[in-house]
């Protein structure tokens, strides 16, 4: 893509946002490889060294995305005061997506290993803009978890829900079920990155959406499930072997992230795009297109082990 119809790419990107978003999001919010100005020496002919501006890609990392926060969705501390809550029902280290929600703002609530019950739940949600579960291999959740669930992700909350390999997407799918209509199955390995897609339905990351602003390259994660299409949901990463390793929901103002590959927020963390893609997903997922700063949050960053 040359310069030019990249600039009308992410110009075209930032007139379909909000100006209340706008505020919260960088410069280059739906652009996938930023592009830079910078000021440089020239020297003509006859040896005369002048100042010129330029326009050149972003510096990148070792993975080839653009290196630095600035290329990141969110502005850095943009949601400050704003909470995740995160049931969390597989056991890992949660520290480093934490400080990645950190940098843009994000406190987390978290309930380790075990269910809250409806009410305690329904507390923490009540003080989150959004909630992140995270499945296990069996149920722990009800009807009663469910209903609360629902309130929230109908009132515009946004809902990410990991899974991964058969079978540690138990409450995954009872939520997905119910809310989007949708699920995962199966057990695929990974451990590739994927680039930028190139054809529909094949290997690689949506271009030019909100959630993969910046990114270039993706960690699909080591052990896969593959979420079963249908119409509600708009596919964003599609694994090394054409399968659907994440979608999005984004109708009537409401947003959910559907994805089975959990895998990626503990392992080989430093490998492509992970970081950012986790602070993108936050930031996108606030929907503060529609909330704006009228969002209630916990303050402090709390882990609450139950």
């Amino acid at each position: 893509m040359n310069p030019t119809v990249r600039s009308l790419v992410a110009a075209a990107c930032l007139l379909a946002v909000p100006l209340v978003a706008q505020a919260r999001y960088s410069q280059f919010a739906g652009v996938n490889a930023p592009r830079e100005r910078a000021r440089v020496e020239v020297r003509d002919a006859q040896g005369k060294v002048t100042l010129q501006e330029v326009e050149r890609e972003a510096a990148k990392d070792s993975y080839g995305n653009a290196a630095g926060n600035g290329y990141d969705l969110a502005v850095d501390g943009a949601f400050e005061g704003q909470t995740v809550t995160v049931l969390q029902f597989y056991a890992f280290d949660f520290e480093r997506p934490r400080a990645a929600l950190h940098e843009k703002g994000f406190s987390v609530y978290r309930f380790n290993d075990r269910a809250p019950s409806p009410a305690q739940l329904e507390e923490a949600l009540a003080k989150s803009n959004q909630l992140w579960l995270i499945s296990g291999e069996s149920r722990k959740l009800g009807e009663g978890h469910l209903k609360v669930i629902r309130k929230f992700f109908e009132a515009g909350h946004g809902v990410y829900i990991w899974g991964d390999n058969d079978p540690f997407y138990a409450d995954a799918n009872f939520v997905a079920e119910a809310l989007l209509g949708a699920r995962m199955l199966g057990n695929l390995h990974g451990d590739m990155t994927v680039g930028l897609q190139q054809r529909p339905g094949k290997r690689g990351l949506r271009r030019a959406h909100l959630l993969s602003t910046g990114l270039e390259h993706i960690y699909e994660g080591i052990t896969i499930a593959t979420i079963q299409p249908n119409d509600s949901l708009t596919p964003l990463i599609y694994g090394s072997a054409d399968n659907l390793v994440a979608a999005v929901y984004e109708r009537d103002g409401k947003r959910a992230i559907l994805d089975g590959g959990f895998t990626r927020l503990y392992n080989k963390w430093d490998t492509a795009g992970t970081g950012r893609y986790v602070k993108n997903a936050a930031a996108w997922l606030a929907n503060h297109e529609r909330f704006g700063d009228a969002v209630l949050a916990l303050k402090g960053e709390t882990a609450a082990e139950e």
